[in-house]
């Protein structure tokens, strides 16, 4: 499994390939602008012309697109990978996607003698960089085996949660805790400033107690140096809480902290917010 096709270089893929490319792996990479590779392909990374030629290529596809609907199309459209992907090859979706879609992408790949894991990431920016990421896997044990050495140089945690759909489930159970810690832990940074305190102080004396999280530590900061450049894109947020709140109607669940967390982040996108960063929540009360 030494050649590595990779289709998503953004905020996280860019980094996420290049840990791959320093641990000695051949990477092939797509993207629909040629420019937005340039970093990888100066780092040596080889460039495909489409999506279908790198497919061809490789012996194990890794994606992180943006939508589902843009999986969708990447796996099972006209020429897509699953047409493309050679017998015993792997392809591991880490989009934040429909546990439904990955399902069906994995019995597609079945068919074909194509492993398929669902594998989304949490982490953001900060973790793609360090190749700490969280990184939830669903699929068959064997083919995650497989792979588990490539997976371990991107993330610090690469757990096998359950068949093919649980890593997509494990990561709405991950939106789902952020969602309410966002708005915990933005409306403390806004109680600390009404009462006067130097919010940097107040950082220091709560983080390492029960109030700890990785927003409180890591995106506060940037909030207070009025930094919304994004580790995670609000538009992108608003999709995962969307398709958290849809698995929860058909489970029968009622969750009002993800369905208020939705609105508001809504609300910031109605004003043109939607590209910066979670931590931009600051500026609905603001």
């Amino acid at each position: 499994m030494s050649k590595i096709g990779f289709v998503g270089t953004g905020v996280m893929g860019a980094s996420m390939a290049c840990h791959l490319i320093d641990a000695g792996y051949e990477v092939s990479v797509y993207t629909r602008t040629k420019a937005k590779a340039e970093v990888l392909l100066k780092k040596g990374a080889l460039w495909e012309e489409t999506p279908a030629e790198l497919a061809s290529k490789v012996d194990v596809l890794i994606s992180m697109v943006g939508y589902p609907k843009d999986v969708e199309e990447l796996y099972l459209g006209e020429n897509g990978f699953l047409e493309n992907l050679a017998f015993g090859t792997v392809a591991i979706d880490m989009t934040t996607s429909s546990p439904a879609l990955a399902k069906k992408i994995a019995e597609n790949g079945r068919e074909k003698g194509i492993g398929i894991l669902d594998a989304p990431v949490s982490g953001g920016d900060i973790g793609a960089k360090n190749g700490t990421l969280a990184i939830m896997i669903g699929g068959a044990e064997d083919i995650f085996i497989k792979v588990k050495p490539i997976l371990e140089i991107l993330g610090s945690s690469v757990i096998l949660q359950g068949d093919a759909g649980a890593g997509q489930h494990t990561k709405m159970v991950n939106q789902i805790a952020i969602a309410s810690n966002m708005i915990g832990v933005t409306e403390a940074i806004i109680y600390a400033e009404a009462a006067g305190l130097n919010p940097t102080r107040v950082l220091d004396s709560i983080s390492g107690g029960a109030a700890g999280s990785w927003s409180l530590t890591n995106l506060i900061p940037r909030v207070l140096k009025d930094d919304f450049s994004p580790g995670f894109f609000i538009k992108h947020f608003i999709k995962d809480m969307g398709i958290a709140i849809s698995e929860a109607k058909q489970m029968g669940l009622e969750l009002p902290g993800l369905s208020l967390a939705e609105k508001m982040y809504q609300t910031l996108a109605e004003q043109g917010l939607s590209e910066e960063g979670t931590q931009a929540l600051i500026k609905y009360y603001r």
